[in-house]
């Protein structure tokens, strides 16, 4: 089967074989957190479970530069290779290297030193205090290889390469599953053992590319002497502010869920909370990675002026998004009862309450793709700024007012509707910024 060049033109077989190792990757990637969950939950206990889904927010938010300068530089390196300028794309691409991996090391100290405060601000109770600060220890001491992983995510697919991307990922993800079972279960170390297995996972899977993009290789990039450009550093962080915003945003809201949850329900409905996000990580990395492969394509064509093309890839991404909404959300509501029971099956009370947030949580799938496509496109036509409003709006203001304001009307259902009420709201922002814009990009 022939190799697939961003300058092909795509059918919609073409953009799913295009597209599937990076949807992949993104769902491997997820599983680093979703088996943590697991073996924590079983095998550890229901406090340490809360205690790592309280602080999975904040570890989030400082590994958001290796997603923001990822997508966000890839979206002007892709627009470099498509206006013929492969030296530019090199130099820039290298750049951004050196900045992740020196933003990995400044996060991971400042966080390790005020860690205790951190943990007292994300409202961690004394009996998850200790839980708390050994997890968030350990995974800030891995930050760089982390922020690396997630960087390289979108590069390998800017290569060309979205299928090593995957194999990556894919050995990374299963030795995670492979140590967390050795030093949970077998050496009985408990929550340390679930922190170790993911840095050391996350170490293979940041340096493993770093490693291939350094030796000779067949791609269009190449790591070179990293040399400061200020220009191309800020046009990268402006591409990649939505993704910026968009981690801040659901860092805040995870812990605005949290407050209200442990208000209305208590412990309880954290770990259902959890549940609910661990295999949201899975789900939406179909969305997540759709849309990130296709970047890449936008961005060639875009710096090529291809508008026939870009046109093509918009209008098939949007029937393709559709289809996988309609799917995901059937499949979830099939499944809820066994991928609940894998989590939380050992507390009858627990299950009950995930079982029926998960009901009520999952419609949201049917709306999510399209507000991710529509952040993400924006992104890939080098506009930060719009793709920004989207993911922020869509998270700080939409769903976190929905969060504080539906339980009060109409008790603990409305926090689980919120996310379904703000992506209502957001897709109608999407339309409304996907038609203001299309005749600068000529896309529609």
């Amino acid at each position: 089967m022939p190799a697939i060049t961003l300058s092909d033109h795509f059918g919609y077989r073409k953009l799913l074989r295009f597209t599937m190792p990076t949807i992949a990757t993104m769902i491997f990637t997820s599983i680093y957190s979703v088996v943590d969950g697991v073996f924590v939950s079983n095998f550890v206990g229901k406090t340490p479970f809360a205690a790592v889904n309280l602080m999975m927010p904040f570890l989030f938010l400082v590994g958001v530069v290796g997603s923001m300068l990822g997508t966000g530089g890839s979206a002007l390196v892709a627009k470099c290779l498509g206006e013929g300028d492969h030296p530019k794309a090199n130099r820039i691409f290298s750049m951004l290297t050196a900045v992740s991996f020196l933003s990995g090391v400044v996060f991971g100290l400042i966080g390790l030193v005020f860690l205790e405060r951190i943990v007292l601000l994300l409202g961690a109770d004394a009996s998850m205090m200790e839980s708390c600060v050994l997890y968030g220890r350990i995974l800030l001491i891995g930050l760089p290889f982390f922020i690396l992983q997630s960087m390289f995510q979108g590069f390998l697919v800017t290569a060309e390469r979205p299928q090593l991307g995957l194999v990556f990922t894919v050995v990374s993800g299963l030795l995670n599953i492979l140590l967390d079972y050795l030093l949970i279960v077998v050496f009985d170390m408990g929550l340390s053992g679930a922190a170790w297995a993911t840095l050391i996972a996350s170490a293979v899977g940041g340096l493993a590319p770093l490693l291939f993009f350094l030796l000779p290789n067949k791609t269009m990039l190449h790591l070179v002497r990293p040399v400061y450009d200020g220009k191309a550093l800020w046009q990268s962080i402006a591409n990649g502010m939505s993704e910026f915003f968009s981690s801040i945003s659901g860092s805040i809201l995870s812990i605005c869920y949290n407050y209200q949850l442990m208000k209305y329900i208590g412990e309880n409905g954290v770990a259902a909370y959890g549940v609910i996000m661990y295999v949201q990580f899975i789900f939406f990395g179909v969305f997540f990675g759709y849309a990130e492969g296709t970047a890449p394509i936008v961005s060639y064509n875009y710096g090529a002026q291809n508008h026939a093309e870009l046109k093509n890839v918009f209008q098939r991404s949007l029937k393709l998004i559709a289809v996988m909404g309609l799917v995901l959300t059937l499949l979830l509501e099939l499944t809820v009862a066994p991928l609940t029971k894998i989590f939380v099956g050992y507390d009858a009370e627990l299950y009950a309450l995930t079982c029926k947030a998960f009901r009520i949580y999952g419609l949201s799938y049917l709306l999510v793709g399209f507000n991710f496509y529509a952040s993400s496109f924006f992104t890939a036509l080098n506009n930060g700024k719009v793709s920004a409003v989207i993911s922020t709006v869509r998270t700080l203001v939409f769903e976190t007012a929905a969060v504080f304001i539906l339980p009060a009307l109409f008790g603990v259902d409305g926090i689980w509707f919120a996310i379904l009420c703000a992506e209502v709201l957001s897709l109608v922002l999407s339309i409304a910024m996907l038609r203001k814009h299309k005749e600068r990009y000529n896309y529609a």
